[in-house]
């Protein structure tokens, strides 16, 4: 009974930290690639930089959609299949 308890309070544990720890993560991984964008930059200018990249929402999926196919207005045929590919991977 008291293993059964352990296991079960483990478990939950886990469950409940392990999208904490992701978002963690998440959180270093944009940390260190904007701070590597960052370059030479110096004071202000360098503040402002990583104020501004680390506040950057990614889009999903459905707006990066939206976004493409409004760019893509006036494209047909080979020409908008090959911007919307080019639009989307980026």
């Amino acid at each position: 009974m008291k293993k059964t308890l352990a296991v079960s309070l483990t478990a939950v544990l886990m469950a409940l930290t392990g999208p904490v720890l992701a978002a963690e993560n998440a959180q270093q991984n944009k940390m260190a690639t904007c701070n590597k964008d960052a370059g030479d930059r110096k004071g202000d200018d360098r503040k402002a930089f990583m104020k501004s990249c680390l506040s950057t929402k990614k889009m999903t999926q459905q707006e990066k959609m939206t976004a493409c196919n409004k760019d893509a207005t006036g494209k047909k045929g080979d020409d908008r299949k090959a911007f919307m590919k080019q639009c989307l991977s980026s």
